[in-house]
């Protein structure tokens, strides 16, 4: 799909972009080959091909779930500056 010069400056607008007069044609080429590559993309065969999330057959390896800390809220509870059947308040900020 080959773009031409007043559709280079319309993406411009749309995009916000300012570009230069001298560059128009550059923008120009390299838009029309970038839709020109996804038309390739787009006539590909994927009619018995399953989706994939990753393009890697592999799995990630996770570690174990497991507890590393203690539970400290007590501490942490007796040294906030106000707290309530444990929880934490704070001053209202929306009225």
């Amino acid at each position: 799909m080959a773009l031409s010069t007043e559709d280079i400056r319309n993406i411009a607008k749309l995009a916000k972009l300012q570009i230069n007069a001298d560059e128009l044609e550059q923008y120009k080429q390299d838009l029309s080959r970038i839709l020109e590559f996804v038309e390739q993309m787009n006539q590909a065969d994927v009619d018995n091909i399953e989706p994939m999330a990753h393009p890697q057959d592999m799995m990630q390896s996770l570690r174990v779930d497991e507890v590393i800390e203690s539970d400290q809220r007590e501490k942490f509870q007796h040294i906030a500056p106000a707290t309530q059947d444990g929880l934490y308040l704070v001053p209202k900020v929306i009225e």
